[in-house]
């Protein structure tokens, strides 16, 4: 049974993903928030990140990854 508290790791390729650690979710890279595994649908295989939508996902790019994002 997985832990709902721990986040899978995921090796992101360009287009799909290897589950490398089970897990319910992972984080975005960009707010912190959680992305359940059913609703991954943006990441970087450059990066290796994931993103909840398509705005986190453009401002990791533009910036060169998210972290480089600043931080509040």
């Amino acid at each position: 049974m997985l832990d709902p508290a721990v986040p899978a790791h995921i090796l992101y390729c360009a287009s799909d993903y290897e589950v490398v650690r089970p897990g319910r979710f992972v984080l975005c890279a960009v707010s912190g928030a959680r992305i359940s595994i059913d609703s991954l649908l943006y990441w970087s295989a450059e990066h290796q990140e994931a993103y909840r939508g398509p705005a986190e996902a453009t401002a990791a790019m533009m910036a060169g990854g998210a972290a480089n994002l600043p931080r509040p």
